[in-house]
């Protein structure tokens, strides 16, 4: 779905020195939000199993440690949709309502923020939740086992991949 950006049309030329700038904010911010994209519907089919969870008759049968392990994951994975959400959110309130440039560096900085930090929520919910299944079919050391490797995977790709494979010489 196209985006009403304040954006020059295509092939006219800018001579504005913040042009340049302003061009590549939108950029990255459009990266951003189509990453999102991508990663929201995980996040929310997550949290959309998590919520019948309680509705099934046998989770009044499952021990406090499984409980637990359902809170965490079913709390994260709600916070995780609300700061994947906001950069979108952010983008549609700003202009149209106050006026204030749709994006600025300052509001990329912001949104990569709240992807971040929705990211590392995110990957706890979901190794919560892999440890809560592995519960219900498993031994308590082989979820243990389970989750933790779930969770070594998660930070292996999500985040020594991209800071430390990738990093800048």
């Amino acid at each position: 779905m196209p985006d009403n950006d304040q954006q020059n049309p295509p092939g006219s030329s800018s001579t504005s020195p913040g042009d340049d700038a302003t061009t590549d904010v939108d950029d990255q911010f459009r990266a951003i939000l189509e990453g999102l994209r991508t990663t929201l519907p995980g996040v929310q089919v997550l949290f959309a199993f998590l919520l019948t969870l309680p509705l099934q008759s046998a989770f009044d049968g499952i021990r406090d440690m499984e409980r637990y392990a359902y809170y965490v994951a079913f709390f994260g994975s709600a916070v995780s949709s609300v700061l994947f959400i906001a950069p979108s959110a952010h983008q549609r309130l700003r202009a149209p309502i106050t006026g204030v440039e749709r994006r600025s560096e300052r509001h990329l900085q912001m949104t990569v923020k709240l992807t971040i930090v929705g990211t590392a929520i995110f990957a706890i919910s979901l190794t919560a939740s892999v440890f809560l299944i592995s519960t219900l079919v498993l031994t308590d050391s082989s979820a243990v086992a389970a989750a933790a490797a779930v969770a070594a995977l998660i930070v292996w790709s999500w985040f020594f991949v991209p800071l430390v494979t990738f990093q800048r010489t």
